[in-house]
């Protein structure tokens, strides 16, 4: 399994593209749209001269990295000869549908298809192929580069080759996956988000701060980031969505997002990607600074 395609170019799709790239994989990176590639290849090659900076790579083996990625726009161009591929677009389940049902009709039989999703039914996604066996989830983390972490969720029909194989796989990227039963959020996002909706109730219902809630948890739980910064993050509009789907999912009201998360949406105040979240990003170099003492 050495040829691998990633769907979508953006912040976690470029991020998969890179870390198998870099671990010698051939990767095809497609997204319909050019603009969205080259966005994805710059931040792929920043990342890579931040890893040059602190001397975790050379210059030689950034231009391999480089040099084992393709760029498409069209799914079937990218998938003739690929093993594996990987579907990182936008966290909405009818877009994912849809994808799924066209990379099983271009992708080669003995291909598997995994998606990247946080929250979203693997089970779901699988019944709408004709391979369901060969479907998985590979829930990777943000940023990919740097976080060790991978879920990998079984569907329903997931098939215990598939498992181990993707599982080996993983390990073979320098991560640890851990292998998880298809149920709404997962492991990771159903115990983080109902975290994260909390922190939001606590400042809707003027308990604290912004600063103040994130001074908490830092300081006295050790976090790294305070989590209305995390959900920053992570993007608000992102958090909601993983909220609905399990909300949907076990409706259960302590799944339902809270009233300021929703109305923050609505107005298009999504985190850094916005501009605007629980924090002010708008100076051209800050959103950067701030995502950046996460990274170190």
């Amino acid at each position: 399994m050495k040829n691998i395609a990633v769907i979508g170019a953006g912040t976690m799709g470029n991020g998969i593209a890179h870390t198998f790239a870099q671990s010698g994989f051939k990767v095809a990176l497609i997204d319909i749209s050019e603009a969205s590639i080259e966005k994805g290849i710059a931040t792929i090659v920043k990342n890579l001269d931040r890893m040059i900076a602190k001397e975790k790579i050379s210059e030689a083996e950034k231009s391999k990295t480089l040099a084992n990625i393709t760029t498409h726009t069209n799914i079937a161009e990218g998938v003739k000869t690929i093993d594996l591929v990987i579907e990182a677009a936008t966290e909405n389940v009818d877009l994912k549908l849809k994808i799924f049902k066209e990379l099983d009709s271009t992708c080669p039989e003995k291909t598997i298809l995994a998606t990247n999703t946080s929250s979203i039914s693997i089970t779901q996604i699988a019944a709408v192929t004709s391979r369901p066996e060969k479907v998985v989830g590979m829930h990777f983390m943000n940023p990919v580069p740097i976080m060790k972490l991978v879920e990998i969720i079984r569907g329903y029909n997931t098939s215990d080759d598939v498992t181990n194989t993707i599982m080996a796989l993983s390990k073979t990227l320098g991560k640890i996956p851990v292998e998880v039963n298809d149920y709404p959020g997962f492991v990771a996002n159903r115990i983080l988000m109902p975290m994260l909706n909390e922190s939001i109730e606590t400042l809707y219902n003027g308990v604290a701060s912004v600063e103040a809630i994130d001074t908490v948890m830092k300081l006295g739980m050790a976090h790294p980031m305070g989590p209305l910064q995390l959900a920053d993050f992570i993007g608000l509009d992102v958090c909601l969505s993983i909220l609905n789907v399990m909300y949907d999912g076990f409706k259960n009201p302590k799944y339902a997002p809270c009233p300021l998360l929703v109305n923050m949406v609505r107005a298009g105040k999504l985190g850094i990607k916005s501009g605007e979240g629980f924090y002010d990003y708008s100076e051209s170099r800050k959103a950067e600074k701030i995502a950046q003492q996460f990274l170190k």
